[in-house]
């Protein structure tokens, strides 16, 4: 299943260095039209503005959670198709299910490698 690489990505982190990381790694699987948000509430505001193939969110940050993000992105109707890829450092079990009651489409515990992060978004795009 070859994935769209020239859908626009939205890559939502509270740590730079997580974008840059995530945004080399979406470069490396061919991934060039990149976007970023710090936090759950400026990648809302991002999402109305412009319509993103796939949106790559770390769980933990303020003030608005990716998880919060995530619920607010399935709530909406012109968004709620969006794929979601959650990413954390945390594998607990019910943060997991959590996720997947909410409606994310992929799950990524940290650390990750581009191997990963493919076969994940391969996933999401190979239903």
């Amino acid at each position: 299943m070859a994935v769209d690489t020239s859908i626009p990505v939205l890559v939502v982190d509270d740590y730079k260095t997580m974008i840059r990381i995530i945004r080399n790694l979406l470069k490396q699987l061919g991934f060039n039209d990149v976007d970023e948000a710090k936090d759950g509430a400026e990648a809302l505001e991002q999402m109305k503005k412009r319509k993103y193939g796939l949106v790559i969110s770390d769980w933990n940050m303020e003030p608005m959670t990716g998880y919060e993000l995530l619920r607010a992105v399935r709530c909406d109707e012109s968004l709620q198709r969006t794929p979601f890829i959650m990413i954390t450092a945390e594998s607990k079990t019910e943060n997991v299910i959590a996720a997947k009651k909410a409606g994310v489409n992929n799950y990524i515990v940290k650390p990750f490698n581009a191997a990963t992060l493919k076969a994940k978004i391969e996933a999401v795009f190979g239903d």
